[in-house]
């Protein structure tokens, strides 16, 4: 369940960053590695404990499919928190620059009419 979470976001995110001049603007190229290697590290773990478990691997129980859709979705929203800090910190658009020079000018300009 964590391997096909894991590929069905670094598909869906590939796409949207070759489709999308704005995308690759807001790097999310970044996202997209990130996802990439999530699905290449449970594909190891997936190969590893298939060469234990042989034909038990494809027949999990319904508890270890539930704990295993939620360690993948956990791994999604951990991805999707790193690039948007990433995101907030390079400021490509320059809205957070744009955001606090605004704040900031709006209180030199109250402080002025106060006096």
């Amino acid at each position: 369940m964590t391997l096909l979470i894991a590929v069905f976001a670094a598909v869906t995110c590939t796409a949207i960053w070759y489709t999308s001049e704005k995308a690759r603007t807001l790097k999310v190229g970044l996202l997209c590695w990130m996802f990439w290697g999530a699905s290449l590290m449970w594909l190891v773990d997936a190969l590893t404990e298939y060469s234990e478990l042989r034909a038990a691997y494809f027949t999990p129980e319904p508890a270890d499919m539930l704990n295993d859709a939620f360690l993948g979705l956990s791994v999604l929203a951990l991805a999707l928190v790193i690039w948007i800090v990433y995101v907030l910190a390079k400021d490509p658009l320059g809205v957070v620059r744009k955001s606090v020079s605004d704040e900031v000018s709006g209180k030199e300009n109250t402080g002025a009419q106060e006096a």
